[in-house]
C-alpha cells in the first residue's frame, strides 16, 4: 500500500511532464543529446509506472488484504508474500533503468524485454500461488463457500498469467534484446488480446474484486445481489478474452475478427452495467449515509465511472464509430 502511494505520485508527476513534451515541443529539445528524457521513452515508462506499479501494488496489497479477512485464516506464506513484494518491486526499478534506455520490445504495455519478462512471471505466479493456497487451507465449516471477491481475484491472477506468457513468447539474441515468435497481423492480434486485457483482467476484474469486498464492508450491507455478481464474474470471463480484435478494425485482420470482436464488445455493456448496478444499489435503504461517508462517496463515483467507461468503450469498437 505504501509503495502504491509512492508510485501512483511518480506515475501522475511523469504524466504531467510528458504531456508538457506535448503542449510545449521544446521540451523534447532539451534533451537532444540525451535521448532519455524524450517522450518516445518516458510515454511506457508512465503507462508501466501507472498501470503495473501503482495498480498491480493496488492489487496486491488489496488481495492480500482481503482473502485472508474473507477466509478467516492467515496468509499461507509470508516468504512468498514478501517474495512477490520485492520481486514486484525489483521488476519496476528495472523498467526505471531500462524503457529510457530503449531496451524495449516496441509492445503496448509489454515493452520489457526478457529477463523482466522471466521476473515478472516468478512474481506473479508466486503471487498466484499463495492467494489460492490461502484459500485452500481455510476451515470449511466456519468459510463453506469461496466469496466473489476471491473469484474476481483469481480470475484477474490466472488470465493475466497466461496472456503474459503468450504475448511475451519471443527467441533472445543477446542480454537485452529479443523477436517474438509471431509475426506479421498474428503478431498484432496476440499483441491486442493482451493490450486489451491487461485494462479488461488487470484494471477492471482486479479492482472489481476490490468492489465486492469494500462497498458491502462500507456500507455494512450484504452485496445486493450475490446471484447477479456471479453472473458478472463468468460473463467478464468469457467475454473479454474475445475484444482484442476491436483494437486492428481496416487492418490486415480478417473482417470477421474485427466484427466479432465489436459485437462481443457491445454485449459486454450489459453484464458491466449489471455489476456496476449491483454496487451501487448495495447502498439501498442507507443512502443517507453519503451524507458523511467520504469513503462510500469515492465507492459509488468509481462505480459510475465505470459504467460509463464500460458504455463508450463499446461504443468506440463499431466500426462505424472506431
Amino acid at each position: 500500500a505504501i509503495m502504491a502511494s509512492v508510485y501512483l505520485v511518480l506515475g501522475t508527476l511523469l504524466g504531467v511532464y510528458i504531456a508538457s513534451e506535448l503542449a510545449f515541443p521544446f521540451l523534447n529539445d532539451l534533451g537532444t543529446d540525451l535521448p532519455y528524457f524524450q517522450f518516445g521513452r518516458l510515454r511506457p515508462l508512465h503507462t508501466n509506472t501507472v498501470i503495473f506499479a501503482f495498480g498491480g501494488s493496488v492489487l496486491m496489497a488489496s488481495a492480500f488484504y482481503i482473502v485472508q479477512r474473507t477466509n478467516q485464516t492467515r496468509l499461507w506464506s509470508n516468504k512468498m508474500a514478501w517474495f512477490t513484494l520485492w520481486s514486484w518491486n525489483a521488476v519496476i526499478v528495472l523498467a526505471v533503468i531500462t524503457l529510457p534506455l530503449g531496451l524495449t520490445q516496441s509492445k503496448e504495455y509489454a515493452e520489457l524485454e526478457w529477463p523482466i519478462d522471466i521476473l515478472i512471471t516468478l512474481s506473479w505466479v508466486t503471487y498466484l500461488y499463495n492467494f489460492i493456497m490461502t484459500i485452500h487451507i481455510r476451515d470449511r465449516n466456519k468459510v463453506p463457500h469461496v466469496y466473489v471477491a476471491n473469484w474476481f481475484f483469481m480470475g484477474m491472477m490466472t488470465m493475466v498469467t497466461y496472456l503474459h506468457v503468450v504475448n511475451n513468447l519471443s527467441v533472445p539474441v543477446s542480454a537485452f534484446k529479443s523477436y517474438s515468435i509471431f509475426s506479421g497481423v498474428q503478431d498484432a492480434m496476440i499483441q491486442w488480446w493482451w493490450g486489451h486485457n491487461a485494462v479488461g483482467f488487470f484494471l477492471t476484474a482486479g479492482f472489481l474484486g476490490i468492489m465486492y469486498y469494500f462497498v458491502p464492508k462500507q456500507a455494512q450491507r450484504p452485496i445486493y445481489s450475490y446471484r447477479l455478481s456471479v453472473i458478472h464474474f463468468w460473463a467478464l470471463m468469457f467475454g473479454y478474452v474475445w475484444l482484442g480484435a476491436h483494437h486492428l478494425q481496416y487492418t490486415a485482420l480478417p473482417d470477421w475478427a474485427g466484427s466479432l470482436g465489436a459485437t462481443i464488445s457491445l454485449a459486454m455493456i450489459i453484464p458491466s452495467w449489471g455489476g456496476a448496478l449491483n454496487g451501487i444499489l448495495t447502498l439501498s435503504g442507507s443512502w443517507d449515509r453519503l451524507r458523511e461517508d467520504y469513503i462510500l462517496r469515492f465507492l459509488i463515483m468509481s462505480l459510475a465511472f465505470y459504467a460509463m467507461s464500460t458504455f463508450e468503450g463499446p461504443v468506440m469498437a463499431a466500426k462505424t464509430v472506431n
